[in-house]
């Protein structure tokens, strides 16, 4: 099930790997910034950071860091202010990419970069699987319920109360929803690839210098969480897919 900390650790992991790509005291925005752990995280490290994100985000009143509303299309920020644009699974939430994408070069120095972290068709195909696994997850949480705590009519009203819960349960989760702007569910594994993303980098007239996996497998749904280490989710990438992949852009 879905737990802010493990995200946590996930995005620690993600953050280790994107460091390196800027440079010691840049001004850096991070757009989409969620809980604020990766903005917290590099002003640990020295940067000037930004973060900002739609008011009604998933995490809001989860913020570890102040995280600025914004409209979703217009940064609130004058031309050339950052070094580096920065963002982690959020553009693929954007429903007008192409003008998002010019506000992001408006607000980039001369000589500035984006580093962007964007799931990959491997992580949407799997994250299609584990919504079944979710599913049966939660039934299996709720089937020992069924069994009436005597011959009451209230035990029997009880479990009849849990069947309905797991019916209700099972539509919910009977069609896989999408997970960014477009499409659907299926599409999106190909809208979700590497080839695709440096088509809609090349055609905002991004060069794009370097498109890399993160190296780590998770999905959409915390089906085993911190069951499963760190470690062993570095190895199923090498198998199954890194959930994302690091891109490094910069405005022709």
């Amino acid at each position: 099930m879905f737990s802010v900390e493990f995200l946590h650790v996930i995005r620690e992991f993600e953050y280790k790997k994107i460091i390196g790509r800027f440079n010691p005291g840049a001004r850096v925005l991070e757009i989409g910034g969620g809980t604020g752990y990766q903005a917290k995280r590099l002003t640990e490290d020295g940067y000037s950071v930004e973060s900002i994100d739609i008011p009604d985000s998933n995490y809001a009143g989860q913020h570890e860091f102040p995280v600025r509303p914004y409209d979703g299309r217009n940064i609130p920020f004058p031309d050339g202010s950052f070094d580096i644009v920065f963002s982690s699974n959020v553009l693929e939430h954007v429903s007008d990419l192409p003008y998002l994408q010019t506000e992001i070069k408006r607000v980039l120095r001369p000589g500035g970069v984006c580093v962007h972290l964007m799931p990959t068709g491997a992580w949407r195909f799997w994250t299609n699987i584990a919504h079944y696994a979710e599913l049966m997850q939660r039934l299996a949480g709720l089937a020992p319920r069924l069994i009436p705590n005597g011959f009451s009519k209230h035990a029997l009203r009880d479990s009849l109360s849990v069947l309905r819960l797991m019916a209700g349960t099972a539509k919910h989760y009977a069609i896989v929803p999408r997970h960014g702007e477009t499409g659907n569910a299926l599409t999106e594994i190909f809208t979700f690839s590497a080839l695709y993303w440096k088509k809609q980098f090349s055609k905002a007239s991004f060069i794009i210098d370097e498109a890399t996996p993160s190296g780590l497998f998770y999905t959409g749904h915390m089906v085993l969480g911190p069951k499963l280490s760190i470690s062993s989710r570095q190895k199923l990438a090498k198998w199954l897919g890194s959930a994302c992949v690091i891109y490094l852009v910069r405005p022709i």
